[in-house]
C-alpha cells in the first residue's frame, strides 16, 4: 500500500501571501479582532523545498493548554538540520491563540474549538474561528498531523490515534512510529475529524501533560513528523521506527469506587495483567480502603497525575490488547526511547509495587 499521487503545486498561496518555491516565510493569518477592534493573528510558518509535491500541516494546540505541540513546531522551526527535499511543510504552532492567551483549553465563548470544525463564517465566535483556520490552512493542504496532550490533571503515554478503516489516515499513523495507534474517527467537529471527511487525510499525536513544554514529548513528536515525512517522500532519510507497535481498536478507563488518596502501582507506557493491582486507594491518614485491579491487559495508555480522588474519577487509561499483541510487545521492550518515556512519566506521579504484584506472564 503507498499514498496516492498528488498533483504538485508550483504556487502556494495563504492569508493573501504567495511563498514560493525554496523559500520559507511566516503569515499572520487574521482569525478574530479583539474587544478594542485590533486583529488577532495565527501565525503560520511555511517551508517549501525547491521541488513540488504533498503539502503537509502540522497543527498544535488545539486546545490552549495543551503546549507540548507547540514545542514540537518550534523544534521543527528552528533545527537548522532539518531541510524538505520536496513538498510543502505548513507550521501552526498555536491554533487556539486566544485559549492560549489565557492557558485555557477553551475559547473565551466557553465552547471547545476541537469541536467546532468545519465551523461557520456566520456562527459564535469559536464557529468563525474554526472556519477560518479550516479554509485558510486545513483546504490547502494534502495531509495534517494534529498535536495534543491530555486533558488538564492527566498525562498520555505517546500514541496516534486514527481512523485506520481510511487507508492514507492508517498509513500517516504506521508512519509515524509511535508504539501505540488507537482506531478512532474522532469525536464530532473535532479537526481531525473533520479534515478526514474532506478529502484531507489527518491523525493527531496525543503526548504528555497540560501546561508544559516536555523534552521527551518534543522528541517523540519530531521524530514522528519526520517519520511521516520520510514516508511521504517530502525528507531523505530512513525512517526511525519504534520498538513495537500495537494496533489498538479497544480502551477502557478504570475508575475509582471510593474517595480517597491513591498509591499508584504502574505509570504511563507499563504493561499490565487483567486482575494485576493499579492503586491503592487510602484515607488521608493512609489506612487502605479498596485496591483497584485492571479490568484487562494491556498496556497503560493515560492516568490520572492528581492523586486525590472522588468514586467515578479516572485513574487510568488501558489500551486493550490481546495475548499474541502482547507477547510481542513483552519480547520488545529493552532500553529504547519507549523506556525513556515511561521512565520520565513515572516521575510525575509516585509509583510503589503492590506487595501481592508480580512480574508479568503471559
Amino acid at each position: 500500500m503507498s499514498f496516492r499521487d498528488i498533483k504538485a503545486r508550483k504556487t502556494f498561496e495563504i492569508g493573501g501571501k504567495r511563498v514560493n518555491l525554496g523559500s520559507q516565510r511566516t503569515v499572520d493569518l487574521t482569525i478574530s479582532e479583539t474587544y478594542s477592534g485590533h486583529p488577532v493573528v495565527m501565525p503560520v510558518h511555511i517551508v517549501r523545498a525547491k521541488e513540488p509535491g504533498p503539502v503537509v500541516a502540522v497543527t498544535a494546540s488545539v486546545h490552549g493548554d495543551e503546549i507540548n505541540g507547540m514545542g514540537v513546531v518550534r523544534q521543527l522551526v528552528l533545527d537548522p538540520g532539518f531541510k524538505l527535499s520536496k513538498g510543502t511543510l505548513v507550521l501552526v504552532p498555536v491554533v487556539n491563540v486566544l485559549g492560549f492567551e489565557r492557558f485555557s483549553r477553551y475559547m473565551p465563548d466557553r465552547r471547545d474549538l476541537n469541536r467546532s470544525f468545519p465551523g461557520s463564517g456566520g456562527g459564535s465566535l469559536t464557529a468563525r474561528v474554526a472556519n477560518a483556520v479550516f479554509e485558510q490552512v486545513i483546504r490547502r493542504c494534502d495531509y495534517c498531523i494534529d498535536l495534543h496532550s491530555a486533558a488538564v490533571r492527566r498525562t498520555n503515554f505517546p500514541n496516534v490515534r486514527a481512523d485506520l478503516d481510511q487507508h492514507e489516515t492508517r498509513l500517516l499513523a504506521e508512519s509515524f512510529g509511535t508504539e501505540l495507534v488507537i482506531h478512532g474517527k474522532g469525536p464530532d467537529g473535532s479537526m481531525r475529524r473533520a479534515a478526514t471527511d474532506a478529502g484531507v487525510p489527518t491523525i493527531i499525536l496525543e503526548a504528555g501533560e497540560v501546561w508544559k513544554i516536555e523534552p521527551t514529548m518534543v522528541e517523540v513528536g519530531v521524530r514522528g513528523i519526520r517519520n511521516v515525512l520520510i514516508a511521504l517522500g517530502m525528507v531523505k532519510g530512513r525512517r526511525k521506527p519504534a520498538r513495537y507497535q500495537a494496533i489498538v481498536r479497544e480502551t477502557t478507563w478504570l475508575r475509582a469506587v471510593h474517595g480517597g488518596v491513591l498509591r499508584f502501582h504502574v505509570s504511563p507506557g507499563d504493561v499490565v495483567a487483567k486482575g494485576q493491582p493499579v492503586a491503592t486507594n487510602t484515607d488521608l491518614v493512609g489506612r487502605e480502603k479498596n485496591l483497584l485491579l485492571s479490568s484487562a491487559s494491556g498496556i497503560v495508555l493515560g492516568m490520572t497525575t492528581l492523586p486525590a480522588v472522588k468514586p467515578g474519577d479516572p485513574v487510568c487509561h488501558i489500551a486493550r490488547l490481546d495475548a499474541d499483541q502482547l507477547r510481542s510487545v513483552v519480547a520488545s521492550l529493552d532500553e529504547s526511547l519507549s523506556d525513556r518515556f515511561r521512565d520520565y512519566m513515572a516521575s510525575a506521579v509516585s509509583v510503589e509495587e503492590h506487595s501481592e504484584s508480580s512480574d508479568w506472564a503471559i
